[in-house]
Protein backbone atom coordinates (compact mmCIF):
# COMPACT_ATOMS: atom_id res chain seq x y z
CA UNK A 1 0.00 0.00 0.00
CA UNK A 2 2.82 2.39 0.82
CA UNK A 3 4.15 1.95 -2.67
CA UNK A 4 0.29 3.56 -3.65
CA UNK A 5 0.55 6.25 -1.24
CA UNK A 6 0.34 9.79 -2.51
CA UNK A 7 2.23 11.37 0.19
CA UNK A 8 5.42 9.87 -0.56
CA UNK A 9 8.57 10.70 -2.19
CA UNK A 10 8.13 10.06 -6.23
CA UNK A 11 11.83 8.40 -6.13
CA UNK A 12 10.71 6.26 -3.08
CA UNK A 13 7.85 5.13 -5.13
CA UNK A 14 9.70 4.35 -7.84
CA UNK A 15 12.60 2.36 -5.89
CA UNK A 16 9.67 0.82 -3.92
CA UNK A 17 8.01 0.07 -7.88
CA UNK A 18 10.79 -1.56 -8.74
CA UNK A 19 11.61 -3.69 -5.82
CA UNK A 20 8.40 -4.99 -6.62
CA UNK A 21 8.50 -5.66 -10.15
CA UNK A 22 12.10 -7.34 -9.91
CA UNK A 23 11.28 -9.97 -6.86
CA UNK A 24 7.90 -9.26 -5.20
CA UNK A 25 9.14 -7.30 -1.91
CA UNK A 26 11.66 -10.15 -1.68
CA UNK A 27 8.67 -13.22 -1.20
CA UNK A 28 9.41 -13.74 -5.21
CA UNK A 29 12.58 -16.19 -5.95
CA UNK A 30 10.87 -16.83 -9.52
CA UNK A 31 10.76 -13.52 -10.15
CA UNK A 32 14.23 -12.15 -9.36
CA UNK A 33 15.63 -15.44 -11.18
CA UNK A 34 13.49 -14.37 -14.31
CA UNK A 35 14.15 -11.60 -14.84
CA UNK A 36 18.32 -12.72 -13.71
CA UNK A 37 17.97 -15.50 -16.55
CA UNK A 38 16.88 -12.14 -19.08
CA UNK A 39 19.84 -10.01 -18.30
CA UNK A 40 22.46 -13.06 -18.92
CA UNK A 41 20.38 -13.29 -22.40
CA UNK A 42 20.44 -9.56 -22.96
CA UNK A 43 24.34 -9.46 -22.24
CA UNK A 44 25.46 -12.76 -24.32
CA UNK A 45 23.26 -11.60 -27.17
CA UNK A 46 25.07 -8.23 -26.80
CA UNK A 47 28.34 -9.90 -26.61
CA UNK A 48 27.85 -12.22 -29.30
CA UNK A 49 26.82 -9.48 -32.06
CA UNK A 50 29.27 -6.48 -31.34
CA UNK A 51 31.32 -6.87 -28.35
CA UNK A 52 33.84 -10.12 -28.50
CA UNK A 53 36.38 -9.21 -30.85
CA UNK A 54 37.01 -11.11 -33.92
CA UNK A 55 40.52 -12.44 -32.95
CA UNK A 56 42.70 -12.45 -29.43
CA UNK A 57 44.99 -9.69 -30.18
CA UNK A 58 48.34 -10.77 -29.98
CA UNK A 59 51.46 -9.47 -28.06
CA UNK A 60 54.82 -9.08 -29.73
CA UNK A 61 57.85 -8.34 -27.89
CA UNK A 62 60.44 -6.58 -29.62
CA UNK A 63 64.15 -6.03 -27.91
CA UNK A 64 67.79 -5.30 -28.57
CA UNK A 65 70.09 -7.66 -27.17
CA UNK A 66 73.51 -5.45 -27.36
CA UNK A 67 77.07 -6.87 -28.48
CA UNK A 68 78.96 -6.42 -25.90
CA UNK A 69 76.50 -8.39 -23.72
CA UNK A 70 74.42 -6.51 -20.56
CA UNK A 71 70.81 -6.09 -20.44
CA UNK A 72 68.16 -6.57 -22.79
CA UNK A 73 65.05 -4.51 -23.08
CA UNK A 74 62.14 -5.71 -24.78
CA UNK A 75 58.77 -3.60 -25.56
CA UNK A 76 55.81 -5.72 -25.01
CA UNK A 77 53.11 -4.65 -27.56
CA UNK A 78 49.60 -5.36 -27.98
CA UNK A 79 46.93 -4.53 -30.63
CA UNK A 80 43.53 -2.88 -30.31
CA UNK A 81 40.45 -5.29 -30.33
CA UNK A 82 38.69 -5.45 -33.32
CA UNK A 83 35.47 -6.01 -34.01
CA UNK A 84 34.09 -9.30 -36.36
CA UNK A 85 33.31 -9.21 -39.58
CA UNK A 86 31.74 -12.33 -40.30
CA UNK A 87 29.56 -14.23 -39.25
CA UNK A 88 28.76 -13.34 -35.61
CA UNK A 89 26.71 -16.21 -33.61
CA UNK A 90 28.99 -19.07 -34.00
CA UNK A 91 29.53 -21.38 -30.99
CA UNK A 92 32.88 -19.99 -30.04
CA UNK A 93 31.54 -16.34 -29.45
CA UNK A 94 28.64 -18.10 -27.60
CA UNK A 95 30.76 -19.78 -25.46
CA UNK A 96 33.27 -16.95 -24.25
CA UNK A 97 29.91 -14.65 -24.20
CA UNK A 98 28.74 -17.17 -21.79
CA UNK A 99 32.07 -17.45 -19.95
CA UNK A 100 32.28 -13.38 -19.40
CA UNK A 101 28.40 -13.16 -18.60
CA UNK A 102 28.56 -15.99 -16.05
CA UNK A 103 32.37 -14.38 -14.44
CA UNK A 104 30.05 -11.15 -14.69
CA UNK A 105 26.86 -12.68 -12.08
CA UNK A 106 29.97 -13.15 -9.34
CA UNK A 107 31.09 -9.87 -9.84
CA UNK A 108 34.85 -11.79 -11.15
CA UNK A 109 36.17 -10.21 -14.32
CA UNK A 110 36.44 -12.59 -17.55
CA UNK A 111 39.85 -11.57 -18.64
CA UNK A 112 38.65 -11.46 -21.86
CA UNK A 113 39.82 -8.33 -24.20
CA UNK A 114 36.51 -7.12 -25.27
CA UNK A 115 36.28 -3.62 -27.49
CA UNK A 116 35.25 -0.47 -25.88
CA UNK A 117 31.46 -1.17 -26.13
CA UNK A 118 32.05 -4.79 -24.83
CA UNK A 119 33.51 -3.64 -21.60
CA UNK A 120 30.79 -1.24 -20.68
CA UNK A 121 28.57 -3.97 -21.38
CA UNK A 122 30.57 -6.02 -18.98
CA UNK A 123 30.86 -3.29 -16.41
CA UNK A 124 27.08 -2.92 -16.31
CA UNK A 125 26.13 -6.57 -16.11
CA UNK A 126 28.59 -6.88 -13.46
CA UNK A 127 26.31 -4.33 -11.50
CA UNK A 128 23.27 -5.57 -12.44
CA UNK A 129 23.07 -9.26 -12.33
CA UNK A 130 24.45 -9.55 -8.74
CA UNK A 131 22.16 -7.29 -8.04
CA UNK A 132 19.44 -9.64 -9.15
CA UNK A 133 20.74 -12.83 -7.83
CA UNK A 134 20.87 -11.04 -4.33
CA UNK A 135 17.06 -10.27 -4.54
CA UNK A 136 16.49 -14.20 -5.27
CA UNK A 137 18.79 -15.31 -2.63
CA UNK A 138 16.65 -13.03 0.15
CA UNK A 139 13.51 -14.27 -1.66
CA UNK A 140 14.66 -17.89 -0.64
CA UNK A 141 16.26 -17.06 2.15
CA UNK A 142 12.70 -15.57 3.59
CA UNK A 143 10.35 -18.73 2.03
CA UNK A 144 12.92 -21.06 4.03
CA UNK A 145 13.07 -18.61 7.60
CA UNK A 146 9.04 -18.53 7.53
Amino acid sequence: MRRHADDIPRSERSLLTAYWALSGYGLRASRALGWLAAAMLVTIVLLMSVDLPKDAPKQEATGTIPASGGTVTFEIDKDEPHNPTGNRFTGERFEKALHVTLNSVVFRSADQDLTTAGTYIEMTSRLAEPVLLGLAVLAVRNRVKR
